[in-house]
């Protein structure tokens, strides 16, 4: 296999024969490269989480009063908005995100509460000020619903939604279940954009892990939603599963790029403590998963495969083949768009203020039907975070530019911000983590692995300068697990 396609950089000694190895500079340790192993492989130790807060959350004390208040605030900026559909046909091995099953006539009852939330404070100025320039349905299993209430719902979103005239409409979903009937309904109501977990094409990795398509069925799914041609068609695909070799996974890679896909997303296997994954792993009923260095040699190959086939990198995970395909939600939600929450368990941010919608179902349910919005949670804005995130979100496309970021820091802390960042921008280079760039620096191949702890660390340096130390990791982020 060529150097291009497995994804390897070549070795080369960091120092010159017989010299010292050159010291790390004092910077957070979660940013802190090891110089003496390979960068792709053995950069870190670990990989750090997608979004870091400056300190922990403070929850407001009465939720409901300041949400009213809130919702009496216009929007400014770019803003997103995220329905969830919290029901799964079954609980998949590999997925975290499954609440419940999508058995009797719960499709109607769910969505008659999702459509009541739409309707709840559409003439509210924070939700009324427009335009929303991304809509995703996410899950959960989102095409567990029937056709009818799919229609139904995706008419709500735009009767009640004041988006923009090319607003990103996605709907998430899975092979299984999605029948034609489903996606033309999706269609006719206005969706343009169909993500779909599919995590392998692989026949017995598939079945292993609760996915009921086989290659063949799942193939064929994928090219028929690519027929139609009236959405970007774009899947996840899942590195690291256990059982699966470096060949099997660029034969999924390979798959997509011969399907005509607009887009694709990469992930690595995350494992979740006592999932049903991590307790078959345990026992011995599946083979172990991939280790941290072995997912980085298949992230490196299916992105190098990519390159090899004309896609376009949007983001560490994400690519796309085609101009329909712009990954608009996730893009907006990594550069602090606000985020309007609607069904039980969505999230969201307005104002600069985090929230949670009520996760059970029934108690959500009932709330609504009495005309409350129920949250789990309403966190206090952190001081800073609009422009540490702002300036964290230009590392999503792979560069970094010292000038920008110094603009977007503003007068007061650009230039501090600047030096601080000297010797970090000096050691990851030295660790073969970025490379001189036209305006500053691009990630190498190691360094969209590890991008990440790139991230942490920048963001732990700008929490130093407000003098704000305690810093709690968290993530969020859509994929198709359906």
């Amino acid at each position: 296999m060529s150097a291009a396609l497995s994804g390897h950089e070549p070795s080369a000694p960091d120092t010159a024969p017989g010299a010292a190895p050159k010291a790390a500079p004092a910077m957070p340790e979660i940013a802190r490269a090891r110089l003496d192993r390979p960068a792709l492989t053995g950069a870190f130790e670990r990989r750090a989480s997608t979004h870091w807060f400056a300190r922990r959350p403070e929850p407001v004390d009465d939720a409901q009063a300041r949400f009213a208040e809130l919702l009496a605030m216009p929007r400014t900026g770019k803003t997103v908005a995220y329905l969830h559909v919290p029901f799964c046909a079954n609980h998949c091995l590999f997925c975290g995100f499954y609440r419940n099953s999508a058995r009797g006539d719960f499709s109607a009852r769910y969505t008659a509460s999702l459509v009541a939330d739409l309707a709840l404070h559409a003439d509210r100025p924070a939700i009324a000020s427009g335009p929303v320039h991304a809509v995703y349905l996410g899950g959960g299993t989102p095409t567990a619903l029937t056709a009818r209430d799919l229609f139904t719902l995706i008419q709500a979103v735009r009767c009640h939604l004041p988006l923009a005239p090319d607003c990103e409409i996605t709907v998430e979903g899975r092979i299984h279940g999605f029948d034609d009937e489903k996606v033309i309904a999706c269609l006719d109501a206005g969706a343009n954009r169909f993500s779909i977990g599919v995590q392998s094409f692989d026949t017995a990795l598939r079945q292993r892990l609760g996915r009921k398509a086989d290659r063949a069925r799942a193939e064929r799914f994928m090219a028929d939603l690519v027929a139609h041609d009236r959405a970007a068609v774009v899947c996840d695909l899942i590195y690291g599963l256990p059982g699966q070799t470096l060949e099997t996974w660029l034969d999924d890679v390979q798959t997509v790029a011969e399907l005509g896909l607009d887009g694709v997303d990469l992930y690595a296997l995350t494992r979740i403590p006592d999932s049903p994954l991590d307790k078959s792993i345990a026992k011995g009923a599946l083979p172990p998963a991939a280790d941290l260095g072995q997912q980085a040699e298949r992230y490196a190959a299916g992105r190098a495969l990519l390159d090899a086939s004309g896609w376009r990198q949007l983001s560490q995970a994400h690519w796309a083949r085609t101009p329909r395909e712009r990954n608009l939600y996730n893009h907006l939600i990594k550069a602090q768009a606000t985020g309007l929450a609607f069904g039980a368990g969505a999230g969201g941010g307005l104002a600069g203020h985090r929230y949670a919608v009520e996760a059970d179902v029934d108690a959500y349910a009932a709330a609504i039907a009495q005309g409350t919005k129920p949250l789990s949670f309403l966190f206090r804005p952190m001081a800073g975070a609009d422009w540490r995130g702002a300036i964290a979100a230009t590392l999503e496309t792979g560069r970094i530019a010292p000038a920008r970021i110094a603009r977007l820091a503003g007068p007061e802390r650009g230039e501090r911000l600047t030096a601080a960042l000297a010797p970090l921008l000096d050691h990851w280079q030295a660790a073969r983590l970025i490379a001189p760039a036209p305006g500053g620096y691009a990630l190498t191949a190691a360094g969209w692995f590890w991008q990440t702890n790139l991230i942490a660390g920048l963001q732990q340096i700008m929490v130093g300068l407000d003098h704000r130390p305690d810093a709690a990791p968290s993530t969020q982020e859509t994929r198709s697990h359906g």
